[in-house]
């Protein structure tokens, strides 16, 4: 396949193309030249009068249920998900029936996404079926092609057993994914616990079940000299713990959704089931030191926890409903409605370069020879989310009818290109 890029803004920092308006050939999945009045008679021509690109945008947590619960999402649809978000790379989270807790369950994911309009990365758990009892086989799923290790939206609650897996990962340089979460204090708390819990009658869920986790976890891996991301963090108090870390010199990163940055518990008052998240939804004070927190550098990059539930799941009383909300293809529009202050070119740099050098990929290169990865989109435009947008088989989003910012246009992935309708 030919592709013709017409006059794209090139967003790429480490390029010495960053920042300039070029034409862009792509054959067969490799960028042949970059220049001004490129023609191909061959070629799909991509041109518009603000369109940018960057290297393929990188997701580090989503769930795409399959195996066991392809009737939410299945990895085609997933994949589809992804690209329309904007894409090329997501790690899927460990969570399935049965659990990506071995080698076989961890080909099948990279046997399934091979020649897709999105790569997918599978995160291993950490511990067998996801129990939270003893450790899976991570140096078997390591070499399979396992990039991180999480028990995902299940997180490992025994310090003992963490520092045990921080060790044993240390020995290949991998990187313990932790949602935030212990499990133990308030565990049937539908909402943060505050004013609006009370307001509401729900039973809350305090901000020190993440602060402790988050205070624990450093400490460990601390004593283990080893690398964990914090990622979901939404309290003020986790930001601090972070920077200070990271100031400390522990291998600490760490990521936040869209949802955490633009939402509060405030919005919960009509009993929205899509706005049942865990960590859930904080105080505005909570959002506002996220949002400083991403533009200081102290956040290292986004996730989309892009958690799909069936109708049934979330039409149905509050306190019944499942957590979680879709994400991947509302992501870009969120950020950049509820983000302004953060400059285009940090943005690029936390979808694209920070996700990977925390989990030691390589980074897209825009140049010539190099296989295509790109995200091409306008950072200007302006959209009202619709189901029309969304590829995912769930529709759970808080986000539908909201106007949002930034619009992706298409994605290539190597020899595949996927443009939005």
């Amino acid at each position: 396949m030919h592709i013709l890029l017409k006059n794209v803004q090139i967003i790429a920092p480490t390029s010495p193309f960053h920042g300039q308006q070029k034409d862009i050939s792509i054959q067969n999945g490799v960028i042949q030249q970059i220049g001004d009045g490129l023609e191909d008679a061959r070629a799909t021509v991509i041109s518009g009068s603000n369109l940018h690109v960057s290297a393929g945008w990188m997701d580090v947590f989503a769930h795409f249920c399959d195996p066991g619960q392809e009737y939410k999402e299945d990895l085609h649809s997933g994949i589809q998900a992804a690209a329309t978000g904007g894409f090329t790379t997501v790690m899927i989270i460990p969570n399935t029936q049965p659990a990506l807790h071995t080698k076989p369950q961890i080909e099948y994911v990279i046997s399934k996404s091979r020649h897709s309009a999105a790569t997918l990365l599978p995160i291993g758990a950490v511990t067998k079926n996801i129990e939270g009892t003893g450790l899976a086989e991570m140096y078997e799923m390591r070499e399979a092609g396992a990039v991180a290790f999480s028990d995902g939206i299940k997180p490992v609650q025994s310090p003992g057993l963490l520092l045990k897996a921080l060790q044993y990962i240390k020995a290949f340089d991998g990187t313990l994914i932790q949602l935030p979460d212990d499990q133990s204090i308030s565990a049937h708390g539908l909402m943060n616990e505050g004013i609006h819990s009370t307001q509401l009658g729900m039973p809350g869920k305090p901000a020190l079940s993440e602060e402790l986790i988050i205070q624990r976890d450093i400490e460990i891996a601390k004593y283990t000299d080893s690398s964990i991301h914090f990622t979901g963090i939404s309290t003020r108090k986790s930001v601090d713990l972070i920077a200070a870390a990271k100031a400390d010199g522990v291998k600490v990163t760490c990521s936040v959704t869209p949802y955490h940055l633009s939402l509060t518990d405030a919005s919960l008052v009509n009993y929205d089931t899509n706005l049942k998240v865990n960590p859930p939804l904080r105080t505005a004070e909570d959002v506002k030191a996220i949002q400083e927190a991403i533009v200081r550098g102290v956040v290292d990059c986004f996730a989309t926890h892009h958690l799909p539930q069936d109708w049934d799941a979330k039409v149905l009383e509050f306190e019944y409903a499942k957590n979680g909300m879709i994400g991947l293809e509302s992501a870009f529009g969120v950020i950049g409605q509820y983000l302004p202050q953060l400059s285009l070119e940090q943005l690029i740099q936390m979808l694209t370069v920070h996700p990977r050098n925390i989990f030691n990929l390589p980074v897209p290169e825009i140049k010539e020879g190099a296989q295509a990865n790109l995200t091409i989109f306008d950072p200007a435009a302006t959209w009202e989310f619709n189901d029309s947008h969304i590829a995912s088989k769930s529709k759970n989003s808080a986000y539908l009818g909201q106007q949002l910012k930034g619009k992706v246009h298409s994605t290539v992935n190597g020899p595949v290109f996927h443009i939005n309708k």
